[in-house]
């Protein structure tokens, strides 16, 4: 064979070398995304009663101090289309996030709540939980009670603030925590108080007022 057409076959043979390695390196970049693909998105849905709960409710030890909320505070109704519930809050008070995740708060009574899939509640579910919640010192409970016609429980809990960068102090917060479940969805509702401040018949009237949609 003739030097020119040894260098032809050669140069045939590396362009057909060069098409196969490109054709494997395309077809294991496909397969790592899908992977990727396939187990990141259970993570953004994953939420059952058996596992974890929103953290405990904390003060700002910064924040102006609170006071009783008055006997003769207005309360307005919010509507939580996306949530697929409503309750009565105090008018005038910050309302922060929407639909899986909303806070009111007034200083430091803070009222926060959280709805996501979750089974049947139980008192066993609810201790598994608060037992992974760093920061929540747990009073009482899981208690059951009947919130709107339906099964719920009550806990009570502490935290406490960080310090304060002024005075170094910590803020208690007193917390009442109700679990209330419905068609497969469950709502964890965080009614946070200074201690010290008496906020019993105001916060009775918001979680008393509490209905799924």
């Amino acid at each position: 064979m003739t030097a020119p057409r040894i260098l032809l076959v050669a140069l045939c043979a590396l362009v057909v070398l060069a098409g196969c390695g490109s054709s494997s390196r395309t077809s294991a970049t496909t397969s790592t995304s899908s992977a990727g693909t396939a187990t990141t998105a259970p993570q953004t849905t994953a939420r059952t009663s058996s596992g974890s709960s929103p953290s405990a409710l904390q003060a700002e030890a910064n924040s102006a101090a609170a006071g009783d909320i008055p006997d003769n505070q207005v309360f307005v109704l919010f509507r939580n289309a996306a949530g697929g519930y409503s309750m009565k809050y105090p008018e005038g008070w910050v309302q922060q996030g929407t639909a899986a995740k909303v806070i009111f708060r007034d200083k430091n009574n803070i009222v926060r709540v959280v709805v996501g899939p979750g089974a049947l509640l139980s008192a066993g579910s609810i201790r598994h939980q608060l037992a992974g919640l760093p920061g929540a010192h747990v009073r009482s409970g899981p208690r059951p009670i009947t919130i709107s016609g339906g099964r719920s429980f009550k806990v009570v809990y502490t935290s406490k603030s960080a310090p304060s960068s002024v005075t170094g102090k910590r803020v208690t917060l007193v917390v009442d925590r109700y679990y209330l479940s419905h068609a497969g969805k469950e709502a964890i509702v965080d009614l946070g108080t200074p201690q010290g401040v008496d906020n019993v018949d105001a916060y009775r009237l918001m979680i008393e007022s509490f209905r799924w949609r």
